[in-house]
């Protein structure tokens, strides 16, 4: 099991921009396909994005263009840059680690961190 640990969450206002941390420790972070989720008050857990193992990306379209996740695997951690951040981007955002190469659902990821809150005022 890998261990989590987000962090870079605040408050912010719209259009405004944040970058997420999250360090990983425990077994090979480059094994690792990585993602971002994020839970809004009421609402249930979805999908940001992810990361591979090979660095290719994939965002889900309502943070298309404005979110960025990468990665530094020689410092086991993975980023989420967000720009343009808007009312409804505010949630507690989470990263998680799969062993797949592939998969855009919470079932997909084993180990999870324990959150950040973002809030974007209006």
């Amino acid at each position: 099991q890998v261990q989590l640990v987000e962090s870079g969450g605040g408050l912010v206002q719209a259009g405004g921009s944040l970058r997420l941390s999250c360090a990983a420790s425990g077994r090979a972070f480059i094994a690792y396909l990585m993602g971002w989720f994020r839970q809004a008050p009421g609402k249930e857990r979805e999908f940001v994005g992810r990361i591979r193992q090979n660095g290719n990306t994939y965002y889900a379209d309502s943070v298309k263009g404005r979110f960025t996740i990468s990665r530094d695997n020689a410092k086991n951690t993975v980023y989420l840059q967000m720009n343009t951040l808007k009312p409804e981007d505010t949630a507690v955002y989470y990263c998680a680690a799969s062993f797949t190469s592939s998969g855009y659902t919470s079932a997909d990821f084993a180990s999870w961190g324990q959150g950040t809150q973002v809030t974007v005022s209006s």
